[in-house]
């Protein structure tokens, strides 16, 4: 028997389905991940992981630094800071 041949152009003509169903199926162009990543939540000394216990968030942010994605659903303790600094400012 002869082995199989697939056209070139459907060699890879297969659907990828994202993990989370509320997120988008990937484009043509978009970069796709096919393991997942290590957590970054939890300190993991063999991978060099530090984990985020104990790290300052900005609890307005909904970026990297907030406290949301930061504390991985762990909750946080806020903390009120009132600074006084000096300004080295002129008036004329």
């Amino acid at each position: 028997a002869a082995p199989h041949r697939v056209p070139r152009r459907d060699r890879y003509r297969f659907q990828l389905r994202p993990h989370n169903p509320d997120h988008k199926t990937p484009g043509v162009k978009d970069l796709v991940y096919l393991e997942s990543s290590p957590g970054f939540c939890e300190k993991n000394p063999r991978l060099g992981i530090p984990g985020t216990h104990g790290r300052a968030c900005n609890d307005t942010s909904i970026g990297v630094d907030g406290c949301d994605l930061m504390c991985c659903g762990r909750g946080y303790r806020t903390e009120t800071m009132f600074v006084v600094e000096r300004c080295n400012c002129t008036f004329h």
